[in-house]
């Protein structure tokens, strides 16, 4: 049975690291919103931006990753853990599929995701750098993070628990 695998986890937190060992070792076809809204030639200047971008993206990715799960075929998203409405919006594609599901869910302290950042913004490294993340932005992108609940029902794998 085919698994689609999402991650939860704070800007700076290693989403798109675990996203892509994910697709290497699943193996898995592996969707990276951030590349896919660059991809695309959105411009990005706030959150409202992000969000306008991110809904049409998801329009596109969303049928097609339910057609890769009925076909059998493993599907990560770099995106869609961090809050009931993303979540609620993965469900919606992997129930009608048929298929199975992982929240893989990262655990940082906000130091830690900004200690990422700063060193991501500095090294930009190919496949992971997506831009330019102020400590302001990651704050405010914070304050809508929210880790899943019991009552939504997710089979939940979590990573950097001490």
């Amino acid at each position: 049975m085919a698994t689609l695998h999402f991650i939860c986890g704070k800007a700076g937190a290693g989403k798109t690291t675990l996203a892509l060992e994910l697709g290497r070792t699943l193996p898995a076809v592996v969707f990276v919103e951030d590349a896919w809204i660059d991809t695309l030639g959105f411009e990005i200047t706030s959150l409202q931006d992000f969000s306008v971008a991110a809904g049409k993206v998801r329009k596109l990715i969303g049928p097609l990753a339910g057609d890769l799960l009925r076909l059998g075929v493993n599907v990560v998203f770099d995106f869609a853990g961090n809050t009931r409405k993303g979540r609620r919006w993965v469900r919606d594609i992997f129930e009608p599929a048929g298929a199975d599901h992982v929240l893989h869910v990262i655990e940082a302290t906000d130091a830690q995701c900004l200690a990422n950042i700063h060193r991501r913004n500095e090294e930009k490294p190919p496949g992971i750098y997506a831009g330019y993340v102020s400590d302001e932005t990651f704050h405010a992108v914070t304050a809508h993070f929210l880790p899943p609940q019991e009552d939504e029902g997710f089979r939940v794998r979590v990573y950097g628990r001490e």
